[in-house]
């Protein structure tokens, strides 16, 4: 029978207690099965026969199942991107109003950003404690099999509390949010089939790729999303899945949305082979930025925990007002921040301002995320990308006059090259920053960046920020079972 793992020393638990609880058990025919190799010769023993005819009819089944839960992620993380728009919208329209009403102004915006961070830390605790922060590491954990999936109740907490933090002006990415709404859908879609648990992991990374693909319009990515993060390794099953989720999930996405790339870019000319040298210098800085903010962003998150006496909606208010402050001021750094990647990608920022910009925001990411609030990494990494790789552009164009340099094409290899040095995942942010993009003339410069990005991280001995978020998620499963 199998038990699930909490941790490496925590105790376990049987599978059949945790899904009697929540939504129906999953199917017990077939949870022990695990897919066959069909490239492997098949003898003519008629129970081997038989099994593979069963294992047919579950993939068939399967991807039939794969285009529905991609269906649903499509147009809930569709509505989930316009309501966060609309979010957005409504802030800037209170900041505006707010500064003409001085001191009352003031308190209006930032007892609102307080309230809203506050509202969405309380719905965690109270209904879903595994909607905190990114969702990725909780998705990967199930797909280890070190933590069951959660129960449906996740969905909407992750909907609306996202909303609120990313509306408030929290520095968080819509991907998180989406990544795990589309794994709830797709759990919720297996226990409601009562699907064995083999099956039940398929349709999860699919639904997860779903979501990401959803949340950044980029179908590829989501794909190679889930093999190279979420499982890590090519399984066939889980490739078939994840294609049908996303063929699905991208069109009823676009009917609302619409189907232009996230962000516009000028034509950019293929880089000269004398700047190579310049882009793997890039993707150095990248990975030593990388290092500093995975080593901030956890610093934050363990001086949060320092103080778990106070209640976390308490924190998470405090954090909130302070963003409210930073609204109030310079109301363009705060929220998911592409209209600044967009400013970065067309070269429509001044050095000095950049900078301080650039500043601000690496602060303003790790704090965010110590709110324990719903929201994800993938966004505010492409923010810190893009600046740092515009002013690395502007810099070498400032020493280096007969090279002809685009700064904006250093902003659209910095994304890759800074997603890749905190994630690891190489393949996942080329792909990515080419579909939101809609540019491929910077695809041997994004290797060469995200190779150095990658190396460097490694050999100083940092960890992947999902692996350490993972633990921490290992840690706050623990926490849960002993309540």
């Amino acid at each position: 029978m199998r038990s699930w793992r909490v941790g490496r020393r925590g105790s376990s638990f049987k599978s059949e207690h945790f899904f009697g609880t929540f939504a129906g058990d999953f199917g017990k025919d077939c949870r022990l099965r695990r897919p066959r190799d069909h490239r492997a010769a098949v003898d003519h023993n008629p129970d081997d026969e038989r099994q593979v005819a069963d294992e047919r009819r579950s993939l068939l089944g399967l991807a039939a199942m794969a285009l529905i839960v991609g269906a649903a992620t499509g147009c809930v993380g569709a509505i989930f991107r316009l309501l966060l728009v609309r979010a957005d919208g409504l802030r800037d329209e209170m900041i505006a109003w707010a500064h003409g009403h001085a001191i009352w102004g003031f308190l209006t915006v930032v007892g609102a950003c307080a309230v809203a961070t506050l509202v969405a830390a309380w719905m965690v605790r109270q209904f879903s404690p595994h909607a905190s922060g990114s969702g990725i590491p909780h998705v990967e954990a199930v797909l280890r099999e070190e933590i069951p999936p959660a129960p449906f109740g996740l969905v909407p907490v992750k909907f609306f509390g996202g909303i609120l933090a990313i509306g408030s002006g929290l520095a968080l990415g819509r991907e998180g949010p989406t990544v795990q709404m589309g794994a709830g859908i797709a759990v919720f879609a297996a226990r409601l089939c009562r699907l064995c648990w083999a099956d039940a992991r398929v349709l999860l990374a699919a639904g997860a790729g779903a979501g990401l693909a959803t949340a950044f319009n980029a179908p590829i990515a989501g794909l190679v999303f889930v093999l190279e993060e979420l499982v890590q390794r090519f399984e066939h099953r889980v490739a078939v899945a994840a294609l049908a989720a996303l063929a699905t999930a991208i069109p009823v996405a676009r009917l609302l949305l619409g189907d232009a790339p996230d962000f516009e870019v000028a034509p950019l000319s293929y880089p000269r082979a004398e700047s190579a040298p310049l882009f793997l210098a890039l993707g150095g800085v990248a990975g030593l930025l990388a290092v500093a903010y995975n080593r901030t962003l956890l610093a934050t998150i363990a001086v949060r925990d320092r103080f778990g006496r106070l209640p976390i909606e308490l924190r998470a208010g405090l954090i909130g007002a302070s963003v409210g402050i930073l609204a109030w001021f310079a109301p363009e750094l705060v929220g998911g921040g592409d209209q600044i990647t967009q400013r970065a990608l067309i070269g429509h920022e001044n050095a000095g301002i950049l900078g301080f910009a650039f500043l601000i925001r690496f602060g303003l990411g790790a704090l965010s995320y110590a709110a324990g609030t719903p929201g994800g990494l993938f966004a505010p990494l492409l923010v810190l990308g893009a600046q740092s790789g515009l002013l690395f552009g502007e810099a070498c164009r400032v020493a280096l006059p007969a090279l002809s340099i685009q700064p904006e094409a250093f902003a659209l290899v910095g994304m890759a090259a800074l997603f890749t040095g905190v994630v690891r995942a190489p393949v996942t942010g080329i792909v990515l920053v080419a579909e939101m993009t809609g540019n491929v003339t910077m695809l041997l410069p994004m290797l060469g960046a995200c190779f150095m990005a990658m190396l460097l991280p490694m050999l100083l001995g940092n960890a992947p920020i999902y692996d350490s978020l993972r633990e921490h998620t290992l840690r706050l499963e623990r926490q849960i079972r002993q309540r």
